[in-house]
């Protein structure tokens, strides 16, 4: 704790133990406000970070009084400051993360500052999990193989990494083949409440990925960032944000024995995307809360990006407790973390109704009307009824191209292919499962569904079922507990002989690093111009996310990912339907394998025990011998290597100065691109493979690189020369100037279809600026910097959209380009825009939060837009060219 700055609230710190008075709290409840025992519990810990931190100017008392006051200001835009207590990050953001602070060390170096500036304040932990991919599968020395080619294609990347946990204080780095960011948070990084210089204080994080929020189900407050923001936090900048709605989510009711909370969440996902959550947090309250798991917990909290919540909290009661204990932490700290929850009123009882709090808007779910779900094919808040898979698929299949559309014609729809594999014919249809993987933070850190689908395993091999060879099954735990008590239980066996083998430890198909399918089963694909599916038990299945020839794509419980495999095909009617005649020619269905909640539980009971989270987490920075041996620089400068294709240092700071200069109107800038609606940041930065035929393609192998070592854009992102050639490089976006989906646009001056960073490049030339126009919910999806930073790359100075992802704004922000947001009611076909007109944006001097802006056309048209810098802070940023920018001045004062 700084003690330089006297804070107007010490009157309310006092010992949690009378014994021990070095061991102090700032004590809420003394504020003697009635106004804090009516907050939720969320908005509790806002409160206590902000009288904590209180030093009236980063903080100040007016902002507590505002929080306190936060009932009062549901109707206004009120703006505080919160500092989380530490930063989490994964490798594909994390990496860009390090190579901007060591860019902008040499950038404070420049300007005559101290490097060493540039360093985490807070405590930073950086999980190695992004990076594996599902290169081998089906066989017992799978894990090694992929762990193998992962080390030898990031081998750079990790060696820069390895510097970095070197060269900055308080970043922890967990290595490779150690499970799942969320995850390992979950089971290991959470302290739940820390206890740090003297003082006890609510665990709190922000994290550069957007399922951090998976962590509030154990009651941490948490939620996902841009690495921009995340970076400015590491370096002590309080997060500027805008004092939520909260809205109260009340379950009741006891679940049917055979759901599970898969089911459980994309119920609750489809409910709450209906509703409209979009910038607010959901706090869960009610009896049925008490009846879940802190690993059910977790899987809601997980899918909050996808119902669009910052975050979705679950404050912690004696559930929590019992989870720390499970999960093997110390009984000395299990005790500090009862005691202080319960002294600042932030210890729940689910069944008190004297302990609701007050909420914006309270909606509520009946645990018992949930049914077993799938979601997909293209969202994952388009949840589908089991008994519905069948005629949704097929409807979809004749569909007008779109969300819930493939628009194949009638005649096609019976298209079947024969293909051979490994010497055996099989056929290939619309609806075929090509890819089954059990994967995904979301569920592989729930026991219950994890054991679920090992016993539905157990019964299939007893029915003599099996999962055909070519269709590409994976199992990748988020943690080695979870193989620890698969095998224990004695069902790993069985998912082994399904073909569901451990091919790592790591995010792998949920983020798209399914890796190749068999080349017989792409012909198949192609020739028939077919709509395989991908079934998977992750958290997104955005077109062209998962594998680029798997156009129906649906998120599933465990269980049902092994039953789909099995079946292979989503075209079918489980309840009505075998899922397979066995070799006895006996027809089996789902209902004979599949496993109540009481059998999961009493196999749960037996073998998921603390002694395994113990031994598992000890050794975790340890366990990784290639890791271990790997040799990196500890100079505290980096000394960059012009010939890696990996690390980069990037062009952002170049030329920077301590002078500022006065905003600048954008004059007859063209239109890039003239997308639609929900524009994921898959489409503007994909993680995934780099194609042939793209312009990053060109770019590595100019570099002398050959198709086998491009590896993936998500790898890439420590080279801006790469990541701006990927910007925009996603084969389904769809482009309103070709009508068609390709990574491609039209530039305007010459008509001639290019890529788009070969068509930015040419406007580049000529020093014309360059604009988006886009639809409703533009840079969905992944928390991703690449998405903002890559078109700040191409020139682009704005984008105009109907509205924004919450955390994708943020970036845009971050890197300086203008979020423009149309008026209500206005969109680019009501103000009858083509994109083929010359854009002027009128910026005034004189800049405040969320003002409203003439665009001029050279039509001679005019329409107005509001200017999405929704603080003060922000337009701070702004105003020096991005909060990178904003940091290195700051960094560079004498």
């Amino acid at each position: 704790m700084s003690t330089t700055v006297k804070n107007p609230f010490q009157h309310i710190v006092e010992p949690l133990d009378p014994d021990e008075p070095n061991q102090q709290f700032y004590n809420l409840s003394k504020l003697g406000d009635p106004r804090y025992d009516r907050l939720p519990f969320s908005i509790r810990v806002l409160l206590e970070s902000a009288v904590r931190n209180c030093d009236e100017f980063l903080v100040k008392s007016s902002d507590v009084e505002r929080i306190l006051n936060w009932k009062e200001t549901q109707t206004q835009t009120v703006e505080v400051p919160f500092r989380p207590a530490r930063v989490i990050l994964q490798d594909f953001t994390g990496v860009p993360a390090v190579v901007d602070f060591a860019a902008m060390r040499d950038a404070v170096m420049k300007l005559g500052g101290d490097p060493e500036k540039i360093n985490p304040v807070c405590p930073a932990d950086l999980v190695i999990d992004h990076s594996i991919q599902v290169d081998f599968n089906r066989k017992s020395d799978s894990l090694q193989k992929n762990q193998d080619l992962e080390f030898d294609r990031n081998r750079e990347r990790f060696q820069f990494l390895k510097w970095g946990s070197k060269a900055f204080r308080n970043m922890r780095i967990i290595p490779p083949g150690s499970g799942i960011v969320h995850q390992v948070n979950l089971e290991y990084l959470a302290r739940v409440v820390f206890n740090h210089e003297g003082f006890f204080y609510p665990d709190s994080l922000v994290g550069t990925d957007s399922h951090t929020t998976m962590i509030d189900g154990l009651g941490v407050l948490g939620w996902g960032v841009g690495g921009i923001e995340a970076e400015a936090v590491m370096l002590g900048q309080p997060i500027s944000m805008v004092l939520p709605e909260v809205v109260g989510y009340k379950l009741s009711g006891t679940p049917d024995k055979f759901i599970t909370s898969t089911d459980i969440v994309l119920t609750v996902t489809k409910h709450l995307r209906q509703v409209g959550v979009v910038g607010k947090f959901v706090e869960f309250f009610g009896p049925g809360v008490a009846q879940l798991s802190i690993a059910d917990r977790a899987t809601i909290a997980n899918m909050c990006p996808e119902y669009g919540a910052t975050a979705a909290f679950f404050p912690v009661d004696n559930v929590s407790i019992q989870y720390l204990e499970q999960t093997g932490r110390e009984a000395e700290k299990l005790t500090y973390i009862t005691k202080y929850l319960k002294a600042v009123s932030m210890f729940r009882d689910y069944n008190d109704v004297s302990q609701d709090p007050d909420f914006t808007q309270v909606f509520e779910l009946d645990l018992s009307s949930v049914v077993p779900c799938c979601s997909g094919p293209k969202r994952p808040q388009d949840r589908i009824a089991v008994s519905e898979m069948k005629t949704d698929f097929e409807t979809c299949l004749g569909a007008k191209t779109g969300f819930k559309g493939f628009q194949v014609s009638p005649e096609h729809h019976t298209t079947s292919v024969p293909f051979q594999f490994n010497g055996k014919e099989f056929t290939l249809s619309h609806g075929s499962v090509v890819i089954a993987a059990i994967t995904s933070c979301t569920n592989t850190s729930n026991p219950s569904v994890m054991l679920g689908a090992g016993l539905l395993a157990k019964k299939a091999i007893e029915c003599g079922l099996s999962v055909k060879p070519y269709i590409k099954t994976s199992l990748s735990p988020g943690s080695g507990v979870v193989t620890y008590y698969l095998k224990e239980s004695g069902v790993m066996e069985y998912l082994s002989k399904l073909g569901f083998e451990v091919v790592g430890y790591g995010c792998m198909t949920c983020i798209g690093n399914s890796g190749p399918l068999p080349e017989p089963v792409v012909e198949a694909i192609t020739q028939g111009d077919l709509v395989a599916a991908g079934i998977l038990s992750g958290n997104r299945n955005f077109e062209g996310r998962v594998h680029p020839n798997t156009r129906a794509n649906y998120l599933a419980s465990p269980p049902l990912v092994i039953a789909y495999a099995i079946a292979g095909t989503v075209r079918i009617d489980f309840e009505k339907e075998p899922i397979a005649i066995n070799s006895e020619g006996r027809e089996i269905f789902l209902r004979d394998i599949w496993p109540t909640r009481e059998e999961i539980q009493a196999v749960e009971r037996t073998f998921v025990i603390p002694s395994m989270f113990k031994e598992v987490y000890e050794k975790i920075e340890k366990v990784n011998e290639r890791w271990n041996s790997l040799v990196a620089p500890s100079d505290k400068l980096y000394t960059w290597d012009t010939n890696s294709t990996y690390i980069k240092s990037p062009p952002f700071f170049d030329g920077l100065t301590m002078e500022l200069h006065p905003p600048k109107s954008i004059q007859d800038a063209y239109v890039l691109l003239n997308l639609g609606d929900s524009v994921t940041t898959d489409h503007i930065s994909p993680a995934g493979n780099i194609a042939r035929s793209s312009s990053a393609a060109r770019y590595l192998t100019s570099r002398g690189l050959t198709p086998r070592d491009y590896n993936s854009y998500g790898s890439r992102r420590g080279n801006d020369a790469v990541m701006a050639r990927g910007t925009f490089a996603n084969i389904r976006l769809f482009n309103k100037f070709l009508n068609k989906q390709a990574p491609q646009t039209i530039h305007l001056p010459t008509g001639d279809t290019l890529d788009v960073f070969d068509a930015a490049e040419r406007y580049q030339q000529s020093g014309v600026p360059l604009l988006v126009l886009a639809g409703k919910e533009y840079g969905s999806g992944s928390s991703r910097d690449w998405a903002a930073k890559g078109p700040f790359l191409l020139g682009i100075k704005a984008v105009i959209a109907e509205s924004y992802e919450r955390i994708h704004r943020s970036n845009l922000v971050g890197m300086g380009v203008i979020p423009l947001e149309y008026l209500p009611g206005d969109t680019a076909d009501s103000l009858g825009l083509t994109g083929r007109e010359r854009y002027t944006v009128i910026i005034p001097e004189q800049l405040t939060p969320r003002m409203i802006v003439d665009v001029k056309l050279d039509t001679g048209k005019t329409f107005q837009v509001r200017m999405r810098f929704d603080t003060d802070v922000e337009l701070a940023y702004f105003h020096h060219g991005g909060i990178l920018n904003y940091m290195i001045r700051k960094m560079s004062e004498n």
